[in-house]
């Protein structure tokens, strides 16, 4: 049995707000039922790994609730959050720009080698 899911935010716009509650209420969910969750913020969605993006966003407007709220939920059930390396020249960020539930760094090459090696379910948002 599959006991790993990686998230995969690609498509997902931190721009559309309401695109943002699903992706790590998934995470946090499959973290606390123990799967081994890795949530990899790529292309646009990658800015949500930037400290004070999002704090910023909330996902229904006038709720207190920050989308960084859903990260660090999610992170705080055992889901790894990852930056892609190429988002940090694209945003012009560095690792010191990342939110302290980021793991770090998985470029293209790893995640792919994942997908195609590795023991896992993919969802992608």
């Amino acid at each position: 049995m599959t006991r790993r899911l990686l998230i995969v935010l690609l498509n997902t716009d931190p721009r559309n707000p309401e695109e943002l509650g699903a992706p790590f209420y998934h995470a946090a969910v499959a973290a606390a039922m123990d799967y081994a969750v890795d949530v990899v913020c790529t292309a646009t969605a990658g800015r949500l790994m930037r400290k004070g993006v999002a704090e910023g966003i909330h996902i229904k407007s006038g709720h207190p609730k920050t989308v960084h709220d859903w990260i660090r939920e999610a992170h705080d059930q055992g889901a790894r959050f990852w930056a892609c390396p190429a988002n940090l020249d694209l945003f012009d960020m560095t690792e010191a720009d990342l939110i302290p539930e980021c793991s770090g760094m998985m470029g293209a090459a790893a995640m792919i080698r994942d997908l195609m090696e590795g023991e896992c379910r993919v969802l992608t948002y």
